[in-house]
């Protein structure tokens, strides 16, 4: 997988992203004035966002005879440009939710093989999540059910640098996510005392191929 590395990002040799050019402003058409006798044209220019595309509109001249009353002037509706911030905060929080999915899928098959986690992380996300998924295969326990991802933030959005990425704050509920031997898929004894909601913070960046996480961090903080 090509990536672009990014100071951002931990582990910089998989952090990478295409650059999500950003043209968000819109023109209001300037109403024609009485002229002299002269005709003249004006113009309106609006930078579609992502595709760069520049829209003409003209604007015909007044009436070079001042006997009569001149038209009123054209109108043009500013072009309604999306926010992008917003739909990267979107985009994001879409990805993060399908990447716990994928994550249940992993640590519930112990052969791994179901899961498409590649496919929403990457970095230490990614590398995380593979190696603890398959210490606890390999001490035979299974974690089954389901993960909750809910009261999902942006605490920071970048759209406008080398790495477009964003920082998202969720409240992970565990609790019905259950740890079972493989083999009997009898329930495990657990502390009775650990976080089963718990704050997490992770960081989502747009790679060429998508948004991946690319780190994922329990804050230790109860929600």
């Amino acid at each position: 997988m090509k990536r672009i590395q990014n100071g951002h990002s931990e582990g910089s040799g998989k952090n990478r992203t295409g650059t999500l050019a950003i043209a968000g402003s819109t023109l209001r058409d300037t109403e024609a004035k009485d002229r002299p006798a002269r005709a003249r044209r004006s113009y309106t220019r609006a930078a579609a966002p992502l595709l760069a595309v520049c829209v003409l509109a003209g604007v015909p001249a007044c009436s070079s005879d001042s006997s009569k009353t001149p038209p009123a002037p054209s109108t043009i509706q500013p072009t309604k440009t999306p926010n992008t911030t917003e739909t990267a905060k979107k985009e994001a929080i879409a990805t993060y939710q399908a990447y716990w999915k994928e994550m249940e899928k992993l640590y519930a098959d112990r052969s791994g093989a179901s899961a498409s986690l590649q496919q929403y992380a990457a970095s230490a996300a990614l590398k995380n999540a593979e190696s603890d998924a398959k210490r606890a295969h390999d001490r035979g326990l299974l974690l089954i059910g389901n993960v909750t991802v809910s009261d999902s933030t942006a605490a920071k959005v970048v759209t406008k640098s080398k790495l477009d990425y964003a920082v998202i704050s969720s409240c992970l509920d565990i609790s019905k996510w259950e740890t079972v031997n493989a083999d009997t898929k009898k329930p495990v004894t657990l502390p009775s005392n650990r976080l089963t909601k718990y704050v997490i913070q992770s960081t989502i960046e747009r790679w060429p191929e998508g948004w991946r996480v690319t780190r994922d961090e329990p804050q230790d903080k109860r929600c």
